[in-house]
């Protein structure tokens, strides 16, 4: 499926405009969406080629800058030392409340979308992965698919570092598609279970997966990428998305 030019736009929000980019197939059909969060860094190279990837499957991929108050419109952050430690510092900065309203407004103007069925999942890599956790808190939400998603067993993400995603598993309405890397020192094998325990203990709708890989393996750039793997765990993202949100 070919794609239109990648577009941005500005949505509202208690704590101001978040630049949020989209991507589309070409033609006048409508199609289910899927709300894609990032790593630290924001909408780098990689993160565009993922969000690509997903409309050329037939999706309406909306792609929000996470640190959107804190950082100009339109900043990536370099895959170095200087850019994760800003992403980082920023990821601790921001409250809790306003990562869920980001997640309210971007599922809604999926939602909403003139070439859009109503129907939307969520995906996130790394800080995405756990963002895409809380995103599918949302009742609109039918499927979410997390990569190695980070700080989620140390229920630290946001200001304060003391989320309740542990504990509100009971309000995701939909299926999580959880994949991890057994070699990505940010979420051990101790951090995994106890993750799997919670889902297990809530009785979520939920797909495990672990691979023999490390953090980063979906990010085709740097040594840790693993495109077979990649290829894999990806097509596993759109076999839920088309099954939940009605094809792409």
């Amino acid at each position: 499926m070919t794609l239109r030019e990648p577009s941005s736009l500005d949505l509202p929000t208690p704590a101001g405009p978040m630049r949020t980019h989209l991507y589309r197939p070409t033609g006048e059909g409508r199609h289910p969406g899927i709300v894609l969060y990032s790593e630290i860094f924001q909408v780098t190279a990689p993160i565009a080629r993922t969000a690509a990837w997903l409309a050329g499957h037939g999706f309406l991929v909306a792609v929000p800058e996470v640190y959107h108050e804190f950082l100009p419109a339109g900043t990536v952050l370099a895959y170095d030392q200087a850019g994760a430690d800003k992403g980082n510092e920023l990821k601790y900065a921001k409250p809790l409340a306003s990562y869920d309203a980001d997640a309210r407004a971007a599922v809604a103007f999926l939602q909403n979308h003139e070439a859009g069925t109503g129907r939307v999942g969520v995906m996130g890599i790394c800080l995405g992965g756990h963002l895409a956790f809380r995103a599918a808190m949302n009742p609109a939400v039918s499927a979410a698919v997390c990569f190695y998603a980070t700080d989620l067993h140390k229920h630290s993400l946001g200001l304060g570092q003391a989320d309740d995603s542990l504990a509100r598993i009971r309000d995701i309405p939909g299926e999580l598609l959880m994949i991890w890397g057994r070699q990505d020192p940010h979420v051990p094998a101790e951090g995994r279970a106890t993750i799997y325990t919670a889902l297990a203990t809530a009785g979520a709708n939920f797909t495990w997966h672990e691979f023999n890989a490390a953090h980063a393996f979906l990010r085709d750039e740097g040594l840790r990428y693993d495109p077979e793997l990649a290829h894999l765990t990806l097509g596993m993202a759109v076999q839920l998305f088309c099954r939940r949100l009605g094809g792409g």
